[in-house]
């Protein structure tokens, strides 16, 4: 679980398990003061860090010397000024390594395997899930 605490104005600090605080904002123009990255930022964060942390991994056991890794997700929405939600209509994530006689087959198939088989992330918005919602409200003070 995580659990999301509002900070005053769009600031909002969240924590899992792991105890790791960190923050999510929006952009001053939205009402924002630029604490920490927007939700859609952290979305992709999260997906380009499962597969980068799948890759790594996978190369690793590959023997592969990589020296250098970024991946670079851009994603299309429907344009501003639509109705509410802009939801992304589509992903594209590529990733770029630098390394000592990288095998080109290693790479795609880390990539494939990432993709196909181990990133959650990537799985989750496949498969989409329902998304519900519930609420309580509390008296201030209790």
């Amino acid at each position: 679980m995580i659990e999301v605490n509002w900070k005053g104005g769009m600031a909002f600090q969240a924590a899992g398990q792991s105890g790791i605080a960190f923050t999510f904002d929006a952009y001053p123009e939205s009402g924002g003061s630029g604490l920490g990255p927007t939700p859609l930022e952290g979305f992709l964060g999260a997906l380009a860090a499962c597969t980068a942390m799948d890759v790594i991994s996978i190369l690793e056991k590959k023997r592969q010397r990589v020296t250098s890794y970024r991946v670079e997700v851009e994603g299309d929405r429907t344009p501003p000024g639509s109705p509410f939600p802009r939801p992304y209509t589509a992903l594209r994530l590529r990733h770029i390594l630098t390394g000592e006689n990288l095998d080109q087959d290693a790479v795609a198939r880390a990539i494939e395997l990432s993709d196909e088989k181990y990133c959650s992330v990537s799985a989750t918005l496949r498969f989409g899930p329902p998304v519900t919602s519930e609420w309580v409200v509390e008296e201030a003070g209790s």
